[in-house]
């Protein structure tokens, strides 16, 4: 069936908003094993890499828990309307750049206990984003920490204004930045608990979406979860994304898609969809229904696997695409839904 006037207009406006990014970069493809215990001059990184998966997803819960490694400090500041501070504390991932390894989040604190919510951004988001999201949770009566991710805002190396290393051909150094980014998620969900939120959510967009994903399924403080895009595994996105298609090309004359799927699983959600049955935490999802990076075909084969696998989520279709579900009316009614959605599973 052809596609409606109204599909075209969302699928044009969403190749213009990736044709008009700045600063995309086409950086060179490399195994990257030394980033993951290996050595940079491996003979068969192949081998090494599928020995890698099997032992990391056989050994996930260990893989993803260690403890930050300095006090969590917080600051009093008010940068934004409703900011109360901002969080900062050594990740206890060490990747080759200092300036990555220390985490920062925004808080916006609605009460001094009860419900509160980690807010993980998109690709490439800046320190300001976000910040909307944070605001409306308050105004619910639902604090929010908004933590920047791995290599974004306040975490970018020099020469990389993008978040390059968290979603790049370096096979290795993108395995430790998601990786990282869901240790940092633990971090900021201890703190939370610490301070005597013990009603705890999550909420990721597109990649934050992913890793909001492997988190929820790992931390089991976590009680309720929202999902801006979904899809099955990291490397299917990477392999047919529009806005991942410069982070494919120099990848696609040495691994093949199969193999994307296979060495990014450890950080995908599909391997860890069945530690979610029977802990009756609760999940909503929202998807475009014309989205160009995370196809169609791919959330349905998510959800799907949800349902054979008994775990329950609430959908919210809406079409449009991955960039157009941030502007009016679709982001109105994203915000109004996980509104509600928060306030009755924090409750």
């Amino acid at each position: 069936m052809p596609a409606s006037w109204f599909e075209q207009k969302i699928r044009r406006y969403e190749h213009r908003r990736w044709a008009d990014e700045k600063h995309r970069r086409t950086l060179p493809f490399a195994w990257g094993l030394e980033h993951i215990g290996g050595s940079a001059t491996e003979p068969d990184p192949r081998a090494f890499l599928n020995r890698f998966v099997s032992a990391t997803l056989a050994a996930s819960d260990e893989w993803f828990s260690p403890k930050p490694k300095s006090e969590m400090l917080f600051t009093p500041s008010a940068e934004e309307p409703g900011e109360t501070g901002v969080l900062t504390f050594s990740s206890a991932i060490e990747s080759p750049w200092p300036v990555n390894n220390t985490v920062h989040a925004r808080f916006f604190r609605a009460r001094h206990s009860g419900p509160a919510v980690v807010v993980l951004s998109q690709w490439n988001a800046k320190w300001h984003e976000q910040v909307s999201v944070c605001r409306w949770l308050q105004r619910i009566g639902i604090s929010a920490l908004r933590l920047s991710l791995p290599y974004h805002d306040r975490r970018a190396i020099p020469d990389h204004p993008r978040g390059d290393h968290l979603v790049g051909p370096n096979i290795g150094l993108t395995l430790q930045a998601n990786r990282q980014a869901v240790c940092d998620v633990r971090g900021c969900v201890q703190w939370l608990a610490s301070q005597g939120y013990d009603k705890l959510g999550i909420m990721g967009t597109s990649v934050g979406s992913s890793i909001a994903f492997v988190t929820f399924a790992h931390e089991p403080r976590l009680r309720a979860g929202v999902f801006l895009h979904v899809s099955t595994y990291f490397g299917d996105v990477l392999v047919t994304g529009l806005t991942t298609s410069n982070v494919w090309e120099p990848m696609r004359a040495k691994i093949t898609p199969e193999e994307a799927q296979c060495f990014f699983s450890p950080v995908s959600p599909f391997p860890y969809i069945g530690k979610l049955r029977g802990t009756g935490k609760k999940m909503l999802a929202v998807t475009g229904m014309y989205d160009p990076t995370f196809w169609r075909e791919l959330t349905d084969e998510f959800l799907d696997a949800l349902r054979s696998e008994g775990v329950s989520c609430e959908v919210l279709r809406l079409p449009c695409g991955h960039y157009s579900l941030g502007e009016p009316p679709f982001s109105y009614i994203t915000g109004f839904r996980f509104g509600e959605f928060f306030f009755h599973a924090l409750s």
